[in-house]
């Protein structure tokens, strides 16, 4: 027995098939996929099975398909090998990774799952990470007052996308892939901007409104709306004038890097210059009080015509209060001291109205006095 035993031991030494062990990289053929594992055909070395926790993220796979695989355990108790997928290619992957990084040739991925601070993504097997910062423009989180729970929800959406990256960082010793969708973006966007110039009109959708302005895809770029040209009226939020997903054409009055600035209210006549025309030096005009500060308040004279009454211009009295002397939305009585076209400015005048602010404290005073006379009337008694 033991002879043939010694014979056989030989004859397998002899042969070319070699005892599996631990970390071996084989070759086989996939002889069919069920559900939960993949079984493979290895040949000489019998049957192995690649269980789905080892398959590996986004490989598609195909029975009669030859692929690699790694041995983690070359004898189960059945007598089968189990296999993974998974790891060898990221053996594989690793070199496959630095070369995109060294040639930064741009590669198409899906993004299997998303975080706070990003996209999770596996590329040859490796899985890395796609920050936000990273994103292309039109794929930017633009939210109000940065809200996480809102990021997380836009970044989800993006998991179903197939998106356009350039390994940004690797490091195979400690274990890191970064990727980027702006610098796979950047030589395409550049392009873009060399076609552009100041004064061009350009359409987008809005992708974000936020407390100082909008900001706009155009064509894959980025471009900012700022508050103050947004219109010719008054603007204290933007969102009462622009909404997400609204198509938009506006004008670009700079470019700066990688984003533009842009004019909505620039693509339309500046009404305040057909107004304007109906204010002259001198005139005495009806105004609505819209804002009041410590050095003055700002009154509208018409829709698009904004005047200041500077304290100076309010009273005499140099202790004056401009919160004492006015209220919001209250119509008052103004003249016209200066009208200056050039840099949109209309100076007023309430104390040379003819309308006297002391005749109001005097009142006042009369009104205070009224008490005192009652005291005394009553002492006569």
């Amino acid at each position: 027995m033991s002879k043939q035993l010694l014979n056989m031991d030989e004859l397998l030494k002899d042969s070319d098939i070699k005892t599996l062990n631990i970390g071996d990289i084989l070759e086989g053929t996939i002889l069919s996929i069920k559900k939960n594992e993949v079984w493979i055909d290895l040949g000489a070395h019998g049957i192995g099975v690649v269980m789905r926790r080892e398959l590996g993220h986004g490989q598609e796979l195909q029975e009669g398909a030859n692929i690699s695989v790694s041995v983690l355990d070359p004898d189960m108790e059945d007598g089968q090998a189990l296999l993974s997928m998974k790891r060898v290619a990221k053996d594989k992957g690793w070199d496959e990774v630095q070369r995109l990084f060294e040639a930064q040739e741009t590669i198409d991925l899906t993004p299997y799952d998303a975080n706070r601070g990003g996209l999770l993504i596996e590329l040859e097997g490796i899985r890395g990470f796609l920050p936000v910062s990273q994103l292309a423009p039109g794929h930017y989180p633009r939210v109000t007052g940065a809200d996480k729970d809102e990021i997380l929800q836009k970044l989800n959406a993006l998991t179903r996308e197939v998106l356009k990256v350039r390994v940004l960082d690797v490091s195979r010793k400690d274990n890191k892939l970064i990727v980027s969708e702006k610098e796979a973006m950047k030589d395409v966007i550049q392009s873009k901007f060399a076609e552009m110039k100041v004064g061009d009109a350009a359409k987008g959708v809005i992708t974000g409104v936020i407390d100082f302005g909008a900001f706009v895809n155009i064509d894959g770029i980025e471009g900012l709306i700022h508050i103050s040209e947004i219109s010719w009226d008054r603007v204290d939020n933007p969102k009462n004038f622009l909404k997400i997903g609204q198509e938009v054409e506006a004008k670009i009055i700079a470019i700066e890097k990688d984003r533009l600035s842009l004019s909505l209210k620039q693509m339309s006549q500046d009404p305040w210059l057909e107004q304007v025309k109906d204010f002259n030096k001198g005139q005495l005009v009806k105004g609505k009080v819209t804002r009041i500060t410590p050095f003055g308040a700002f009154v509208q004279l018409s829709p698009s015509v904004e005047a200041l009454v500077h304290v100076s211009e309010m009273s005499d009295d140099e202790s004056i209060d401009p919160e004492q002397l006015f209220q919001l939305n209250e119509i008052k009585d103004f003249k016209v001291l200066d009208v200056d076209t050039e840099n949109r400015k209309i100076a007023l005048s309430l104390k040379d109205t003819g309308a006297s602010v002391k005749t109001a404290k005097k009142s006042e005073k009369s009104e205070d006095s009224k008490p005192a006379k009652k005291t005394a009337d009553k002492s006569k008694e």
